[in-house]
């Protein structure tokens, strides 16, 4: 995956394929490397995806929030010359996807949420790992999924280098703070893009009910269930996040 790894300009992304752009957003503690199963299915199937990697730890502390990271976005496909685009964010990626289609609602093909932030923010800045505990952060890691093992140990060792960082762990608060004030609750009815949910059942970072409530507040969403599976659906059970997303685009003709 690494072959496709571009650096250009103040940016960084994945890139492949060519046709109808899917650009996916990572969360707070995802990387690239979470969309690796959707960059090589879709990139095969006549879709151009971009993965960016999003400067949650770059940016001025005061801009650290949401709504940068939309601009961020939007200055990123004004960069790569994309006019519009189709969405897909897990967790804070999710939430910032769905900021980004408030302000540039005309830029929007449609969406694809799974296990977004947006509604429900609570365990965001509840559960943040305790410094200097490894195994605590092993099992918060773990817990992510509905299969622990899915939580590698390069995984668990990156979140536990973060969470050691002081520039990190600043940011990561400010942004979990920053989640809670842009609560799109009001803004979703006039989302009026197609948008596809896809959740697991077993998500216990952001539950079942949030993708409920996601489905009956946006206009034009379906909503779709994966079962064994925990807050990353796209990492956790690739093959079927990929198909439902394949049928439901080839449904909705984006």
């Amino acid at each position: 995956m690494t072959n496709y790894l571009i650096r250009e300009g103040d940016y960084c992304y994945l890139e492949k394929g060519e046709g109808p752009t899917i650009i996916a957003l990572h969360g707070l503690m995802g990387a690239l490397s979470n969309f690796g199963g959707v960059l090589t299915y879709f990139s095969e199937r006549g879709y151009r995806v971009i993965i960016p990697e999003l400067p949650i730890y770059e940016l001025p502390l005061l801009k650290t929030n949401v709504k940068n990271l939309a601009k961020f976005l939007k200055e990123f496909m004004a960069f790569k010359n994309i006019e519009k685009t189709l969405l897909l964010g897990n967790s804070l990626g999710g939430h910032i996807a769905l900021y980004f289609t408030k302000m540039n609602l005309e830029n929007v093909n449609g969406m694809i949420l799974t296990g977004s932030s947006g509604l429900y923010e609570k365990s965001m800045g509840d559960s943040y790992p305790k410094r200097g505990d490894y195994d605590y952060i092993r099992t918060k890691t773990e817990q992510v999924f509905f299969d622990p093992k899915v939580a590698t140990k390069e995984m668990v060792d990156e979140i536990f280098a973060a969470v050691n960082d002081r520039n990190k762990v600043i940011r990561t608060l400010a942004i979990a703070k920053s989640a809670i004030r842009h609560n799109m609750a009001k803004d979703l009815p006039k989302m009026t893009v197609p948008t596809c949910i896809v959740w697991g059942k077993n998500d216990h970072v952001t539950p079942p009910d949030v993708a409920e409530d996601f489905a009956k507040l946006l206009p034009d969403a379906d909503l779709y269930w994966v079962d064994q599976c925990g807050h990353v659906p796209m990492m956790e059970h690739p093959d079927s996040f990929n198909q439902i997303v394949e049928n439901w685009l080839k449904e909705r003709n984006l």
